[in-house]
């Protein structure tokens, strides 16, 4: 026994911490990834799993920070937001989700990422044998987090056949009578499924029936495509009444490594993550909230990102049909959800979607996210990346057939893999 084996908390395994033999599904990814290009060096490997933006952020995102991180005034310690970074966020609202009437002093805080917002948000409202009500598949953090703190997560499970929605009055009553929490995710990662006004409407009333707080990431709510249109929780009469929406500037303004977001609704619960805040941390870099408000104003470059994934679903949605999967163009966000097959036609058999996923890399050097949680699913994303421009070649000129190439590319892997699927094959 080391010095520390006695001394871990329960929440992170106590005394076995450190000695799980499991291994975590993004790290088992980069060993398959790691493995099929050492044995395949000569072959380039199709990154479709990657769950972050291509693209660096903004010249104008760059431009404010460097200007701003000079500046000595921007020193100091932001502690629970600057006020222009907090209107700008008030602004978006209104000026992309038509979210009227949030007050920037006391209904919007931002966040040092969104991931720290729902770190923080149980603290907030979970005591020992509460629970949280979490979409599944979906970002755990919140679930997590409630754990962590003597309560339990509820999983709403996310099927094809409810239009990947969760059946709210599945909860048993037994739950519903602790439950604090309701976490949604609308644009939806893994899905890509969109929300309704009526299904939000139902969530507004649900969440005041059982007295519930609902908490909104919104993390892809502007990346949504053909005509529709974004759509907030806030937007829903009475929806501040019974939550908060979070927001990330990680998707829709290719910020991720930046570290900013924010989170707008009810005036009470924003209190409460202030509260929790003080006592985490004193603030993002007054700079990089500069550099953000600067962008928020901006529209159009979400616009232009939002063109770019809708061209590429456009390719690889029916390369992915052309290989038997039941892949449909995605509402919102940058991923492709369909359903894994079961066999290969050269006699591969896959019990799950990890056992294929991990098969495509190390065979045909493809990478996707496999999630087992609600049925045998993939994720492919459109974020992969492409090569430079070449010269007399406008940058976009270049990328456009560089997509075109890769999704060939994949579609060749993809057929030469003969995929059988549990159900006919579409074609």
């Amino acid at each position: 026994m080391s010095f520390f084996t006695d001394r871990f908390a329960g929440r992170i395994g106590g005394a076995s911490f450190g000695k799980s033999v499991e291994i975590f599904k993004f790290e088992a990814i980069k060993r398959a990834k790691r493995a099929a290009v050492a044995a395949h060096p000569d072959i380039p490997l199709i990154d479709l799993g990657v769950g972050e933006p291509d693209e660096s952020a903004s010249p104008l995102a760059v431009e404010t920070l460097a200007r701003e991180a000079g500046r000595p005034e921007n020193r100091l310690y932001a502690d629970n937001g600057i006020p222009e970074f907090k209107s700008a966020a008030a602004m978006y609202l209104e000026r992309i989700f038509g979210v009227s009437g949030i007050d920037p002093e006391t209904e919007v805080m931002h966040a040092i990422g969104t991931k720290s917002a729902y770190a923080m948000l149980p603290l907030a409202f979970i005591d020992p044998g509460d629970v949280a009500l979490v979409t599944v598949p979906g970002y755990p953090i919140l679930g997590t987090h409630a754990r962590y703190l003597g309560g339990e997560a509820f999983p709403l499970l996310l099927k094809k056949e409810n239009g990947f929605l969760p059946d709210l009055a599945s909860v048993p009553r037994d739950v519903l009578s602790r439950a604090k929490l309701l976490y949604l995710n609308y644009p939806n990662n893994p899905t890509g499924a969109q929300a309704s006004e009526s299904f939000f409407r139902d969530v507004v009333a649900f969440a005041r029936d059982n007295r519930i707080v609902v908490v909104h990431d919104a993390a892809y709510g502007a990346l949504v495509y053909d005509g529709r249109k974004p759509l907030s929780f806030l937007s829903i009469p009475g929806a501040k009444d019974v939550g908060v929406e979070i927001h990330s500037l990680s998707k829709s303004f290719n910020m991720t490594g930046w570290r900013l977001g924010f989170v707008a609704g009810n005036a009470e619960a924003i209190a409460a993550y202030a509260c929790v805040k003080d006592n985490v941390d004193s603030g993002q870099f007054r700079a990089m909230q500069k550099a953000g408000a600067a962008v928020l104003g901006k529209p159009e470059l979400t616009e232009r990102a939002r063109a770019r994934y809708s061209r590429r679903f456009d390719l690889l949605v029916p390369a992915l049909r052309k290989a038997g999967f039941d892949a449909e163009k995605s509402a919102g966000t940058f991923y492709c959800y369909a359903r894994s097959p079961v066999a290969t036609a050269s006699g591969a058999r896959f019990s799950c979607a990890a056992d294929f996923s991990d098969w495509l890399i190390r065979e045909r050097l493809v990478s996707t996210v496999p999630w087992d949680e609600a049925g045998p699913y993939v994720r492919f994303s459109v974020t992969f990346e492409t090569e430079g421009g070449g010269p007399g070649v406008s940058n976009e000129e270049h990328e456009v057939e560089a997509e075109k190439r890769i999704i060939a590319e994949l579609a060749e892997r993809l057929k030469s893999a003969q995929l059988i699927f549990a159900q006919p094959a579409l074609h």
